[in-house]
Parts: structure tokens; C-alpha cells; sequence
């Protein structure tokens, strides 16, 4: 439970408040409602280079991270399919100084054809060493076209070339900042010692003299329901055969979620699950063998992901695999199971509030959904589970017409 309090700004900007009195420090979270279902499929990787762009200095404080570290502070961010979040944690009396440095890029971050370039680089870099230059590197890179035929979900959050991230232009970075960097796209998260309204008044301070930008209104194409399967099958420089299917499955916010979600822990969460005890332990199929969800917001995937042992067969190991599927549809998983992952479900969400940083998160995330209370409803939702309905979604999601299976055979060179 992360008690909070809510305020909006008349340009738009939502501040959310979490006091916490144990804590000397303080985190600011600054979500901004913009991803990589938001760029153009010619443009990918944009939303990812400009989470590095946005480090490069504003026009009134040329170095971020200056400031951030003589505060006595540290930062970071990330960007995945749906948003785009920085955050940073210092001292509880450096607040004013986080404030005056996020309102400052937010509304006037510098650029320039040098800092362009250096970025450039440094993304087209990391996308060389994490994507094409590791064994099964580029296995999103080939499976997210597979399962998407029209969303933009259909590329990873690096995008889908180098060559995208290579071309983006001044302009283009220019027009990116005014469209989605601005208080009506955001939501500013302060979790500590803080009182909500002190915290309020320093937010229209700092952030209340900034105007608002244009409505982000997405119209994003609604990928059509998928009635036969589909298989890829490549040859890498890999030491096994991986094996990766993948379900389309509801978003975060949609009936339906909690109980895939506990599903996918019944398959593979601990050395109890099903398919580490059976397939991975017993039979010694796969060397390893997870099942998760992506949990994006728009309707996202039900994942199994694994590499198949030396000396086992791939139709033999995927055989395995589907008759785990089958199983879980045709017989309900008995209340010990079931009991065993709501409870780790629930000790994630206690760890997590354990972090500033994850609850000043939480809160954003949850408010970009909807409202940040949604948070506080998790444990409910994941309580009300029964047997049942985790066989009713087994037997709806693992339909075979509906999968698409990537195989990653070891070069022929190799063997």
C-alpha cells in the first residue's frame, strides 16, 4: 500500500505526493507518456535516443549530472515500449534542486549538432554490443515482427536498424521535445519527507510558469486477430537451440491480466514451478526454461523463452512444452499451487515498496494508467484469481493458431 496525494497543475502537469517520515532522501520521478509505439516505423529508436539527448544539458544548465552529484545525488532513466522515465534520488533538503533541474529541460533543453552526433554514436554503439553482437542478441529483434503485424509494438525499444537512429536529424529531434516533453505529456512523482502541500507549492513554483505542449492523441493501428501460426527459424553463432513462442495476450489495464500473470509464475516462477521441476530438473529437456509476461499496456505477450540441453532433440523438448500448455488447460492448478504464487506475487509488491525509487514509480506508472491508486488495488485483483480462471485462460491463450515460434538453430559452422 503506497498512500499518496494528488495535485494538477492548470498546464497539465499531474504531481503526485508520497509522504515517507523514515527516509533522509528523497526521489522525484518524472514520467513522460511517450515510447516506442510512438515513433514513426521509418524513425525507430527515437524515443531511446532522446532519453540519452536529454542528459546532453539544458539551455540555463549545461551539465545535469554536475548538479545532481554536488547535491550529493544519483540518476537515471530508461525508455521501453510505453514511456520514457527519469529519475533521481538525493537528499531530502535538495529538493529544490532536482525541481529546478527537471523544469529546466523540460521546458528548454539545448541542442546541438555536436551533442546529436555524440549520441548518435553512443545509441547506434549500444545497439551493435547488446543486439547484434551477443549470442541470441537479436532474438526480439526477429520476434517482435513475427508476433506484430501492424502495432507499433512490432519493434524493441532500441528500434528496428541502426541506420533509423544514424539518420534522426536536428529537426526531427526539435519537433520529438515539442510534441511529448512538456507538463501536459508528464507526470512528476516525489516520494519522502515531504509534506503534500509544501510539495505542491514548490511544484507551481518551479513547474506552474511552464506552458503546456499539444494533446498527445494516439492513433495507433489495432492488430488484427491472428488465426494460424507462425515460425521463423535461423541460424546464429550460439552454443544451443533456443526456443522462444510467444501468446498475444490483454494489456496491463485489461480483464484478464492477473490471471495470466499468475500463470506464467505457475510455469516458471522458483525451482517449484512446473517447468523448471519437469523440463528443466526430471527430464533435463532445457538447461532453461522461463514464462513471463510483457505486461505493456496496449495488448501485449505471453512469453516462453528457453534453451534446449545437448543431447536432446527440439521437436523432443517443444513436445514437452506443449503438453505443460495442455495440461494447465484441462486440469485447474490445485489452491496449494496457485496459493504459492499469490504470495510470491504479493511479497514482489511488499519488496517493492521498500524502494523510494520503486514507489515514486509505481505511483507514475499507475496514474499514466488511469489513477495511481490502481497500484494499491494489485493485491486484490491477484487474491481474486481462483483455479478456475486460470484454466479458462489457459485454454483461451495457448491456442496453437494464435503462436508464433522462434527457433535459433546453432550454425552449422559451429556444430
Amino acid at each position: 500500500m503506497i498512500p499518496f496525494e494528488r495535485h494538477r497543475l492548470p498546464n497539465g502537469l499531474t504531481v503526485l505526493c508520497h509522504t515517507d517520515l523514515t527516509t533522509p532522501l528523497v526521489c522525484v520521478n518524472v514520467l513522460y507518456d511517450v515510447g516506442a509505439r510512438d515513433e514513426a516505423p521509418e524513425h525507430t529508436g527515437f524515443a531511446h535516443l532522446f532519453e540519452h539527448l536529454m542528459f546532453s544539458g539544458s539551455v540555463n544548465i549545461p551539465s545535469y549530472d554536475l548538479h545532481v552529484e554536488n547535491a550529493g545525488g544519483e540518476n537515471n532513466a530508461f525508455t521501453n515500449n510505453d514511456i520514457t522515465n527519469y529519475y533521481l534520488t538525493l537528499p531530502a533538503p535538495a529538493l529544490e534542486t532536482a525541481f529546478w533541474l527537471e523544469s529546466d529541460r523540460m521546458l528548454d533543453l539545448a541542442f546541438s549538432e555536436k551533442g546529436l552526433e555524440v549520441q548518435r554514436d553512443v545509441v547506434v554503439e549500444e545497439f551493435r554490443q547488446r543486439y547484434l553482437n551477443q549470442p541470441y542478441g537479436d532474438v526480439w529483434l526477429m520476434l517482435r515482427p513475427l508476433a506484430y503485424a501492424v502495432h507499433p509494438y512490432r519493434w524493441p525499444t532500441i528500434g528496428m536498424d541502426p541506420a533509423h537512429i544514424a539518420g534522426a536529424t536536428m529537426d526531427m529531434v526539435r519537433d520529438f521535445y515539442r510534441r511529448f516533453y512538456h507538463p501536459g505529456n508528464a507526470i512528476l512523482s516525489v516520494a519522502g519527507p515531504v509534506r503534500p502541500d509544501a510539495l505542491f507549492r514548490e511544484a507551481e513554483r518551479w513547474f506552474g510558469p511552464l506552458p503546456s505542449g499539444p494533446p498527445n492523441r494516439r492513433s495507433l493501428p489495432a492488430e488484427p486477430e491472428q488465426t494460424a501460426p507462425r515460425k521463423l527459424e535461423v541460424e546464429r553463432e550460439v552454443p544451443a537451440p533456443g526456443f522462444y513462442r510467444v501468446y498475444p495476450m490483454m494489456g496491463r489495464g485489461e480483464e484478464g491480466f492477473f490471471a495470466a500473470d499468475l500463470l506464467s509464475d505457475v510455469l516458471s516462477s522458483g525451482n517449484s514451478s512446473r517447468f523448471y521441476r519437469r523440463l528443466v530438473k526430471d527430464k533435463a529437456l532445457f538447461s532453461e526454461l522461463n514464462a513471463y509476461v510483457t505486461g505493456e499496456l496496449d495488448p501485449g505477450l505471453f512469453v516462453i523463452a528457453g534453451k534446449v540441453a545437448l543431447g536432446h532433440s527440439l521437436e523432443e523438448a517443444i513436445a514437452a512444452v506443449d503438453e505443460e500448455l495442455d495440461a494447465l488447460a484441462v486440469k485447474e492448478v490445485d489452491e496449494r499451487e496457485l496459493t504459492k504464487v499469490k504470495n510470491k506475487a504479493e511479497s514482489v509488491l511488499a519488496f517493492g515498496e521498500l524502494s523510494l525509487s520503486e514507489k515514486a514509480l509505481d505511483l507514475a506508472y499507475y496514474e499514466l494508467m488511469g489513477d495511481a491508486d490502481l497500484y494499491n488495488a494489485q493485491i486484490k485483483r491477484y487474491r481474486e484469481v481462483g483455479p478456475a480462471d486460470l484454466r479458462r485462460m489457459a485454454s483461451t491463450l495457448f491456442d496453437p493458431r494464435r503462436s508464433s515460434t522462434l527457433i535459433v538453430h546453432p550454425a552449422e559452422s559451429q556444430e
